[in-house]
């Protein structure tokens, strides 16, 4: 394993921050940690960026929503991303990706719409992924009210964000919802046992800040009830079939336990005759993408993922 000279630097002044690892803490002293570490090396807060926030109806209530648009970008029609936050479905929010939302919309224009999903251990799966396609469904339907094109949208998301963004996209061809891609970054696919075959999962086991004591305590609080974790809502690559979803683009890091997972998603669907892009980040870790203030390399994929973006939704 070989990192990155700027994930080195970055390892050693985590380390040396002496802040405790999130399986240490209860979940609200981690959901509260986990915001201080964006505010840290999220990056700048792009001040250029329209945001405003809105509510989509929920199956057990509202789903608070966040929809940004570059200044001076049309309010009507606009193409839009709809993004799912990481944080092991336990301890990312909408205020935790705000920065990266705000960083997709200024590189890509359009609209990007920030959707805050029930977290576990108060709401485990599947809870996240049933409010995750109720809200691909409210704001398809709500499109016009929220200047937004119904045609011409596209899901995203990181770690288990991506992994929602899997799931939405299998619903929406189900649905026959036409989505125009799906962008994964280094996605959640397979909590199922056999996924701790994988050998990225042994190989970047102690590798910050995803390390297997972390994914287990994420695991301890979503899943409690293991045998969902064969349900497609939860384990996307365990799904039947992936033929007909939507084009994608999938992002993985290589000092990643994800990182087997996100490739054999990307397989899969090129099985399935999806057209795939693929990315991969050589010395990278899990959420650089979080990291704008510290790695080049975020910068480098928020580039592609705008340029991803503009090609599948303003043809």
């Amino acid at each position: 394993m070989t990192f990155d000279p700027e994930v080195e630097k970055l390892l050693v002044r985590m380390r040396d921050s002496r802040m405790p690892a999130f399986e240490q803490l209860s979940v609200p002293d981690a959901r509260r940690l986990y915001m201080v570490q964006a505010d840290t090396i999220g990056g700048p807060i792009l001040p250029n960026i329209v945001v405003s926030d809105r509510t989509a109806q929920g199956p057990l209530g509202p789903i608070p929503l966040r929809l940004y648009r570059r200044k001076g970008e049309p309010e009507t029609d606009s193409p839009a991303l709809i993004y799912f936050h990481g944080g092991g479905w336990v301890i990312g929010s909408i205020e935790t990706h705000d920065r990266v939302c705000r960083q997709i919309a200024d590189r890509a224009g359009g609209a990007v719409v920030s959707v805050d999903y029930r977290l576990a251990p108060e709401h485990p799966a599947p809870a996240a992924a049933d409010d995750a396609i109720a809200a691909l469904s409210w704001i398809r339907g709500h499109a016009r009210d929220l200047g937004l094109d119904p045609d011409r949208l596209a899901v995203g998301g990181d770690s288990a964000g991506g992994s929602l963004s899997a799931v939405v996209a299998q619903a929406a061809r189900d649905a026959q919802i036409p989505l125009r891609c799906q962008i994964l970054l280094y996605p959640s696919t397979d909590v199922r046992p056999e996924s701790w075959s994988y050998p990225s999962r042994t190989a970047n086991a102690q590798v910050p800040p995803l390390t297997r004591p972390v994914m287990d305590y994420f695991m301890r609080h979503f899943l409690p009830n293991e045998a969902l974790a064969q349900d497609w809502r939860v384990s996307p690559l365990a799904a039947r079939t992936l033929e007909g979803v939507a084009p994608a683009f999938v992002i993985t890091a290589d000092c990643d336990m994800l990182h087997d997972e996100g490739r054999l998603y990307a397989d899969r669907l090129e099985a399935a005759n999806v057209a795939v892009s693929r990315m991969n980040f050589p010395g990278m870790i899990h959420g650089f993408i979080e990291m704008a203030g510290a790695l080049s390399a975020t910068h480098e994929a928020l580039d592609a993922i705008a340029s991803t973006l503009r090609k599948y939704l303003n043809e």
